[in-house]
């Protein structure tokens, strides 16, 4: 083995080694998109979770927002915001659970619906 190689060779597998224990290691996320289909703009959008929050100053009509997030705790999942006519909107969705993960819809429906659809991994 030529010098240039072997000293090439010798960097790749120290690397390997520091990378390792990182193989180990997994994030759970939970991609959420929110689907504004309530006909007008929403304003001061709120998403409760446990242990944390997101939010967003407005939502056009028809326009969605997505974030990514990582459940620590339990516990359920609240969506607040201001629709037309300044009307104060406040729904309670599902459950989630450390270590989920997986996708979850938010659309935002007329007269303040909110539907949660969810394909998240159960709870242990």
């Amino acid at each position: 083995m030529r010098t240039g190689a072997r000293g090439a060779a010798l960097v790749a597998a120290a690397a390997a080694s520091l990378l390792a224990p990182m193989n180990g290691c997994h994030s759970y996320h939970i991609d959420t998109t929110i689907e504004n289909r309530s006909g007008a703009p929403v304003e001061l959008l709120e998403v409760d979770y446990p242990s944390a929050s997101f939010g967003v100053d407005s939502i056009a009509a028809g326009a969605d927002f997505h974030y990514r997030f990582d459940v620590v705790g339990s516990g359920p999942i609240t969506v607040l915001y201001t629709g037309a006519n300044r009307q104060a909107v406040k729904k309670t969705g599902p459950a989630l659970y450390e270590r989920q993960e997986g996708r979850l819809e938010i659309v935002l429906l007329p007269g303040g619906a909110v539907e949660f659809h969810s394909r998240l991994t159960p709870h242990t």
